[in-house]
Parts: structure tokens; C-alpha cells; sequence
């Protein structure tokens, strides 16, 4: 029999949103219905791939675009990044500073793999999207959360963040709008923010994905107002774009000095030993930022009255509260009896499941400390199924009181 030996880093690995499918199963076994509130997939409802873009895939494919492409991606693609980021979000970028990733979550591990040593500390909002925790423990380094208040709408506490920082630290992460929260920061907490990290010459790291799915909030693009400090954003195509399955992001790197420019060459070699991202997706993806964009404010409306119905409901039942999500489609409300009732917030969702059917994610999975006793849910299924999963959770926090 063979001596196989798997790493603790393997082993070790927890990805909440997903962690919580396998009881999932268990209840689907069992012949009964599951309302999936767990995962941020726009297409699992009723939600769908822009026709042009569709369009522009199937052509790819039968035009034979299914080469190998680029290591850091199509150039037509590149340069779209760069026109949507000046008309959106108003960062000045070249096609050059743009890498395409399969995915955000790629370039989360790419950027992660080249600044984190062992023992060195990323500083992420607490609570956060759950890879900057387990990539940052995937490559040796200690994650360290620095608190966002619920009671302000998950704003940042930027003394927190300040007194956090050591002598370890190599990068500040920025999620904005926040995963799992829903908070948007505006123009000033994003220039306090910036301001620590120029302060103590720290990378900032900035997740925008879901930076054109708010709901009237100020979303300000972190880039938009870095002057001397170094920002890798991330963004991608599943959100406004609904292109989940399609797997395909990016990364653009904003700021001078050669140790961005270092930063950029050695990521750029992680793209060259995956090879390449999908190359008739990358054609989708250009089609995706050049072509129409009315599809979004059409998304956008539809996403804020189901926001606008879960935070009611919500806080409507006995036991939970909520704050009001500003963008994204998550929603982040906090179960008051745990600790009491249920000795955890897991404990928490998997009993919910069980008994009900509905399906979110524990809390403490996007962080132990502040994250714990909330639950995440997405608030992306139409209203009538919103209404019988969040139904569901009534008369179970009923049953249990």
C-alpha cells in the first residue's frame, strides 16, 4: 500500500460558503427541498449571461479561438479592463498593468502566494471574504482582522486597523462593497484608510467586484485615490456580469516603484505555470465590458427590492437583527442566542437546515471574532422563495425560543 502523506496545509484548508454543503446533501438524501441562501451564484436563480456575451463565446468557440492564449491574458481584453476602469471607477491603468486571472479568487491566491512569508500578517475586515484567510494560511502567514462596526453599518474602525499593524505586515485588504456585509465605503473612510497605509508603506490589497451593484451608497474605487500608495485591485465578471461558472477575473497593479513593478513580473510567472486563462471566455469577457451595459441597472433594481424585503423580514423576527446591506446581495444578520441557545453559530446553521431546509453560512467562517453569532445569507432568489426560506427561519427561531 503506498505511503501517502497529505500536507497540513491541505488538510487544514476552510472555505465556509462551500464547508456547509455537505450537510446539504445529507438533507437532500432525505427526498427535501433546500432553499440555497449560501452561495453568491446569480445564474442559480433567475438571473442570466447578457445575450451579447453569450454571443461572443459561441462565436469564439466556432471561430477557433480555443488556443492557448497569453499567459497574462488576451490583449483585447486587457485593454477593455483599462477603458471600463477610467469609465467606472475612474482609475487611469495601461492594458500592461492588467493580469487575467480564472477567476478572482485566483488572483487572490496569486497575490497572496507572492507577498506572504512565513509568519508575515495580511490585515483583512473583519468580518472578510473567507480566501484571504485560508490563502494567507495556505503560505505559512497569520491573518489578522482588524474590526468593522456593526452598529455604524460594518464601517472599518480605522484606530483598530492602525493599532493591528506590526512590524509583519505586509498588506492592508480592502473589500469594497464588503463580502459578507454588504457595507460600501465612501470617498473619506477609503482616503482614512489609505492614509495608515502610506503611513506605514503597506500594499493595499482592493476586492471590488461587486463595485457597480450598490444601492445609493458612494462606492469610491480605492486606485481612484492612491497617490504614493501601491494598490492591487481585483475584480471580475460574475457578479454584474452574472458570468459565475465562466470563471474569469483580473488584477491590475496602480502606483510606481520597482517593487510593484516586482510584485507584478513575479505574479505574472505564477500566470505562466497555469498557463493561461479560457481563451474563448476572455473573448466573452471583452465583449462583456465593450458591449451594452443596461443590463446591470436592470439587475440592480431587481437586487435592491429583494434587499429591501429580507432586511425587513429579517428584522421582523424575534431574536435576529440586521443592518442594511448598501451593495453586493449579501446579507449579514446577527442570531442573538448564540452562545445561549446554540453554543455556536455552525451549530446554528446546521440545525436550521436539518429542520427547515434553509441553507446559510456561519458567521465565524468569514471570522472567528467578528463574524461570530451572525450568519450570511444572499438575498438573490426572487421574492416569493425568499419568502418561504425566511418564513422557514421564523417559525424555527419560534419553535426554539
Amino acid at each position: 500500500m503506498a505511503n501517502i502523506k497529505v500536507t497540513s496545509r491541505a488538510s487544514n484548508i476552510e472555505y465556509a460558503i462551500r464547508d456547509v454543503i455537505p450537510y446539504a446533501e445529507q438533507v437532500l438524501k432525505e427526498g427535501r427541498k433546500i432553499y440555497y441562501l449560501n452561495i453568491g451564484d446569480p445564474p442559480a436563480f433567475d438571473f442570466t449571461v447578457p445575450q451579447h456575451v453569450k454571443d461572443a463565446l459561441c462565436k469564439a468557440v466556432q471561430e477557433n479561438s480555443n488556443y492557448y492564449s497569453p499567459s497574462e491574458g488576451l490583449l483585447e481584453l486587457r485593454q477593455a479592463v483599462s477603458s471600463k476602469e477610467k469609465r467606472v471607477n475612474n482609475v487611469d491603468i495601461s492594458p500592461q498593468d492588467v493580469l487575467i486571472t480564472e477567476g478572482i479568487s485566483e488572483g487572490i491566491q496569486m497575490a497572496l502566494a507572492a507577498v506572504v512569508e512565513r509568519g508575515d500578517e495580511i490585515l483583512f475586515p473583519g468580518p472578510t471574504y473567507p480566501p484571504y484567510i485560508s490563502y494567507t494560511k495556505f503560505f505559512d502567514g497569520t491573518p489578522v482582522s482588524y474590526e468593522t462596526v456593526e452598529k455604524e453599518g460594518w464601517q472599518p474602525n480605522v484606530d483598530d486597523l492602525r493599532k493591528k499593524i506590526t512590524k509583519k505586515t505586509r498588506a492592508l485588504v480592502i473589500i469594497n462593497p464588503n463580502n459578507p456585509t454588504g457595507a460600501v465605503y465612501g470617498r473619506k473612510m477609503v482616503k482614512e484608510m489609505l492614509d495608515v497605509a502610506a503611513e506605514h508603506k503597506l500594499l493595499v490589497l482592493s476586492d471590488e467586484i461587486y463595485d457597480q451593484i450598490t444601492y445609493g451608497e458612494e462606492f469610491c474605487s480605492t486606485a481612484s485615490l492612491a497617490k504614493d500608495v501601491p494598490v492591487v485591485g481585483f475584480n471580475g465578471f460574475s457578479k454584474a456580469y452574472q458570468m459565475t461558472g465562466l470563471r474569469l477575473g483580473y488584477m491590475y497593479f496602480k502606483g510606481k516603484g520597482t517593487e510593484l513593478e516586482n510584485l507584478r513580473l513575479g505574479i505574472e510567472k505564477e500566470c505562466r505555470i497555469r498557463l493561461c486563462a479560457n481563451t474563448p471566455v476572455q473573448k466573452a469577457g471583452a465583449a462583456a465590458l465593450n458591449g451594452p451595459q443596461d443590463h446591470i441597472k436592470d439587475v440592480v433594481e431587481k437586487l435592491r427590492q429583494r434587499r429591501d424585503y429580507a432586511w425587513k423580514r429579517l428584522n421582523e423576527i424575534e431574536g435576529i437583527s440586521c443592518t442594511k446591506p448598501e451593495g453586493a446581495f449579501y446579507i449579514f444578520p446577527k442570531i442573538h442566542e448564540v452562545g445561549k441557545r446554540w453554543k455556536t453559530d455552525m451549530q446554528f446553521v446546521i440545525e436550521l437546515l436539518r429542520e427547515t431546509g434553509v441553507l446559510v453560512v456561519n458567521g465565524s467562517g468569514f471570522d472567528p471574532i467578528y463574524g461570530a453569532g451572525h450568519v450570511r445569507a444572499v438575498f438573490l432568489p426572487p421574492v416569493p422563495m425568499l419568502e418561504e426560506a425566511l418564513s422557514g427561519l421564523e417559525q424555527f427561531m419560534k419553535k426554539k425560543k
